[in-house]
């Protein structure tokens, strides 16, 4: 796959991961897994899906010729063992738990457990993000430069998104704190927490959906600087200066992105 491909799968893992997340609680929470998204992240990683009596199975070969096996379900456990050891652990049938040591198994699973719930999830991100080649040259950024400039000049908002998006990963850029959310655009920026409530955002860029405008701040702003924040307020919205306008926008943003290490 090219830089571009790589790098979209790259935010597609993690956006999985994130929903799935969100949804892991204590069990008396009442949350339940997302198993669709948790479903679509292990379909990206090396993971083979069966379905043995009620289980789903995702199964990964480890190098020692057990097998890594996920069952999806609420709790997301993760084991290094057999699929019949984890049939008998998980959805044993009623001969199975007559036997002493498999209700030895089905009360402790401690020795054949790796993960649960959230660590299950962090385990499979990194699966799925070993095999992306994230590497680039100064052509693959000047290649989504076009790509930004091109959409926005031809109003095709999801074009101008995608590469935004991209420069948010390469920038490390986060949604906007509740201080800097404006409506009716899509806004990306460096945030940095400070100690306490304090946080500043910035350099900060943001699309309006009003009228499809590119416009982007240098400046880090603290969210307890109310006049700043409303310079900031007023320039996205076209009713004061920006710093960089229009296409000028992604051209700053593979500046920024060359700079890097």
């Amino acid at each position: 796959m090219s830089f571009k491909e790589n790098l979209l799968k790259k935010i597609e893992i993690n956006k999985l991961s994130r929903q799935v997340l969100q949804t892991i609680g204590p069990a008396d929470s009442g949350l339940k897994i997302d198993k669709e998204a948790m479903r679509n992240l292990l379909e990206i990683g090396p993971y083979q899906y069966k379905k043995e009596r009620d289980l789903d199975l995702y199964i990964e070969q480890a190098d020692d010729g057990q097998s890594i096996i996920l069952v999806l379900d609420n709790e997301l456990p993760i084991y290094k063992t057999t699929i019949e050891d984890v049939l008998i652990r998980k959805s044993p049938y009623t001969k199975e738990m007559l036997n002493i040591r498999n209700i030895i198994k089905i009360l402790k699973d401690s020795d054949v457990k790796i993960s649960r719930k959230e660590a299950s999830v962090e385990i499979v991100q990194k699966k799925c993000l070993e095999g992306l080649d994230l590497k680039f040259k100064e052509s693959d950024i000047t290649a989504m430069v076009k790509e930004g400039s091109d959409s926005l000049e031809n109003g095709y908002t999801d074009g101008v998104m995608e590469s935004l998006s991209l420069f948010s990963e390469l920038l490390g850029y986060r949604p906007p704190p509740r201080a800097f959310q404006i409506p009716h655009h899509e806004i990306f920026g460096g945030l940095n927490e400070k100690a306490g409530a304090e946080v500043l955002y910035g350099p900060v860029v943001a699309l309006s959906h009003i009228d499809n405008s590119l416009r982007l701040m240098k400046d880090q702003i603290s969210n307890m600087d109310k006049s700043k924040i409303d310079i900031f307020q007023k320039a996205i919205q076209g009713k004061g200066k920006a710093d960089v306008e229009g296409t000028d926008v992604f051209r700053y943003l593979k500046e920024e992105v060359l700079k890097q290490p």
